[in-house]
Formats: C-alpha cells, sequence, structure tokens
C-alpha cells in the first residue's frame, strides 16, 4: 500500500486540506512498483503540486520491510524526478513531533491529529494519514515554499 496526501498552502505555515488515497496493489514486486509509478504519476499530472515530501526510511524494521519501504521511495524520487519536482524528506519522529507534539506519538495518535489538523470528519485510513503528516510537515517546516 502507498498513501499520498495533498494540502494546499493557505498562509505561512497553515495549509488547507485537498485530498487524499491510498493504492492498493498486487502481484510481483515489479508490478506494485509500476503500478505505484504510473498512479502516482496520475496524481502529480492531476493535483500538480510544487513539490513532494515523502518519509525517510525508518531503519529500526526489519531488513525485508525496509528493502520494499526503499524501493517504493525510489519510485516516488523517480516519478518526481521525472516531473520536475523537487522532492523533502523527513524523519517518521521529526513528523510525529510537527503533528502531535511529541516525536514518539502512536500511529493513532498522528491520524488523530491529521484529523483535526485538516478539518475531517474522521480520520483517513492509515497510510493516507502518515502521507497526510508529512505533507502538514513540510507545510509547518516552511522548507522550499515561496
Amino acid at each position: 500500500m502507498c498513501g499520498y496526501g495533498v494540502v494546499a498552502v493557505s498562509a505561512p505555515r497553515s495549509c488547507r486540506y485537498v485530498e487524499c488515497g491510498v493504492l492498493t496493489s498486487t502481484g510481483s514486486m515489479e508490478t506494485r512498483l509500476g503500478e505505484i509509478a504510473r498512479w502516482l504519476g496520475e496524481v502529480v499530472d492531476e493535483m500538480a503540486p510544487d513539490a513532494l515530501a515523502v518519509e525517510d526510511v525508518f531503519s529500526h524494521i526489519n531488513p525485508r520491510s525496509a528493502l520494499a519501504l526503499a524501493q517504493a521511495r525510489g519510485t516516488v524520487l523517480a516519478v518526481a524526478g521525472l516531473r520536475g519536482l523537487r522532492v523533502y524528506s523527513y524523519s517518521p519522529a521529526v513528523i510525529k513531533k510537527t503533528v502531535t507534539g511529541r516525536g514518539r506519538a502512536s500511529k493513532e495518535q498522528v491520524a488523530h491529529m491529521v484529523q483535526v489538523l485538516v478539518g475531517l470528519r474522521r480520520p483517513p485510513r492509515a497510510d493516507a494519514a502518515d502521507a497526510l503528516a508529512v505533507a502538514i510537515t513540510h507545510v509547518h517546516r516552511g522548507e522550499g515554499l515561496s
């Protein structure tokens, strides 16, 4: 699964929710990565973002999971490169601290704060909540924003 979250900068270090979603894919690794590339390319073409923000690969997970995450992240970076988009990367602890005030917050706490911060009626799916948290972090940190 690969989530995405789109926000628009509404004022300095403030954002407004635009869209979020999750791609679920099955099949071989190359099929899943190809689907992520195609799907993300369509989202980028439709939404026309100024930049992409991604989460750093968390190194304290098992090697097999880390490799799969790194491959998916590489696919995202390739899509960004093909479209001339700058990519900003944030660690999980920075994302959690920015969104919840705690660098060791649970996924549920992150999802709840994402819901509150962008005014959703209910928390988004886990991968979409994580993606929105990365987008919110990017806006709050003000990196690359004019």
